[in-house]
């Protein structure tokens, strides 16, 4: 079973901290700085929606360059190798992959309105809607590649996800194999707990005649 950070909705506040938090470590690590996680609002509820490792990904499945794989307790998205076609995410069945980066390059499209400074500085009758050269290449942002962004559950961090030690509110748990199966006994636990004293308890053993009926021990 893949480890994943799950969050409680009766605990998260919605501040938003695990987001900058995750945006934070991920940008001083020089990858994309978008946050792996988004905080889900609603009336009555706040949470962050992040990747849940998925044991059978589809996102690795539709990956055309194969940058998505399934390490030894995780799957992971490998940003170099990543073209942004947004497949993984429209296969994600909980939402949890995005998109990073920005637009393109910007580049000049038109040179026609193009009016040297010395001649705008000299003519106070030229359009003030019109920059020289030099201004617009000040103005110009260089974008960042856009691709896929998912949770990698801090990999590159010994102290394991950002956004867990920065929750303010504890609402954040990163969920192993041992806690599920921890947290499997004690649902089984409560559910017997809770058989009413005195009610029939029913077997699943099929009969010759409906294989699939329940019976109650008293009755056999």
């Amino acid at each position: 079973m893949n480890r994943f950070v799950i969050a409680d909705p009766k605990l998260c506040i919605g501040c938003g901290t695990c987001m900058a938090a995750c945006s934070t470590v991920h940008k001083a690590k020089g990858l994309q700085q978008a946050p792996r996680l988004t905080v889900m609002r609603h009336e009555q509820a706040t949470m962050p929606v992040q990747c849940r490792h998925c044991d059978d990904a589809p996102c690795i499945k539709v990956c055309p360059v194969e940058a998505i794989c399934q390490t030894e307790d995780a799957v992971q998205l490998n940003e170099s190798l990543c073209i942004g076609c947004n497949l993984c995410a429209v296969a994600c069945p909980f939402g949890a992959i995005s998109s990073g980066g920005s637009r393109p390059v910007a580049m000049a499209t038109s040179y026609d309105s193009y009016i040297p400074c010395s001649v705008r500085s000299s003519n106070p009758s030229t359009s003030a809607g019109l920059r020289c050269f030099g201004e617009d290449l000040l103005s110009w942002e260089p974008g960042v590649r856009a691709i896929a962004v998912k949770c990698d559950l801090c990999a590159f961090r010994e102290e394991g996800p950002a956004c867990i030690d920065a929750c303010p509110s504890q609402a954040l748990t990163l969920v192993s194999e041992d806690d599920s199966a921890r947290s499997a006994r004690e649902r089984r636990l409560q559910a017997a707990q809770s058989h009413p004293e005195g009610a029939p308890a029913f077997s699943a053993t099929a009969s010759p005649s409906s294989p699939h009926s329940l019976t109650a021990k008293g009755d056999r």
